[in-house]
């Protein structure tokens, strides 16, 4: 089935997971937004149009990353007048996969994926209030130390161990931004090989210590899969 939407005064011809780039829509990397511009669907030869809009269709769509496009000048001159104008223009953009096209007023049944920031926070409150409970146990600084070097070298400890070597320009993968990019640097990931070669258990090791979900990190290691093949 596809879907063709209205999004930021332009149509798009849309099917489930799709990738695609529109102009910004509010929403955090993992959140569920849903378009309800639904111009026509279909499926096959038989396409339902609307007027404008179908009625009881919404297409809901997962973000992926927040970005910007290349930036365009705009530059006028004027002759005989020395009069110059030089106007620069970045438009915001947010990166999408399309999640489902829904028809007859039905409700999504996909739900926005748990972010790692929110497990942080979570995490960062029980440590505050063990923090808590051991200040007021008096200890000598003595047993104090050796704990606080060991959550040091814990917290510091990167997911995976990086390869040697230049490292690749993660870049290159489609959703995968210089924040995104650096991120992964952070944790061992350097390399279009070490993403092609990451297990189903090394995925949902970083959807949980990373603000990335489970579904953008098969995409990935399936580009890296052609990447690297290249």
């Amino acid at each position: 089935m596809f879907a063709v939407i209205k999004t930021g005064g332009k149509q798009y011809r849309v099917a489930a997971n799709d990738l695609l780039k529109i102009e910004k829509v509010e929403g955090q990397v993992g959140d569920i937004v849903e378009i309800g511009h639904v111009l026509a669907h279909g499926e096959g030869e038989n396409v339902t149009f609307g007027a404008p809009f179908v009625d009881g269709a919404l297409v809901t769509a997962e973000v992926v990353e927040q970005g910007k496009n290349r930036t365009v000048i705009a530059f006028k001159k004027r002759r005989r007048q020395n009069s110059r104008r030089k106007i620069g223009h970045r438009q915001l953009l947010t990166t999408v996969r399309i999640a489902e096209i829904l028809l007859g007023g039905a409700k999504p049944t996909k739900k926005a994926v748990a972010k790692a920031e929110a497990k942080t926070e979570a995490k960062a409150e029980v440590a505050a209030k063990a923090e808590t409970k051991a200040e007021a146990a008096p200890k000598t600084e003595a047993e104090a130390a050796p704990k606080k070097e060991a959550k040091a070298s814990e917290t510091a400890a990167p997911l995976f161990k990086a390869p040697k070597g230049e490292p690749d320009d993660l870049t290159v993968i489609k959703g995968v931004g210089p924040v995104a990019a650096g991120q992964l640097n952070e944790q061992g990931i350097t390399t279009f090989a070490q993403i092609a070669k990451l297990s189903d258990k090394d995925i949902a090791k970083i959807d949980e210590h990373m603000p990335f979900s489970t579904d953008q990190i098969t995409d990935w290691r399936e580009q890296a899969k052609d990447v690297a093949k290249k």
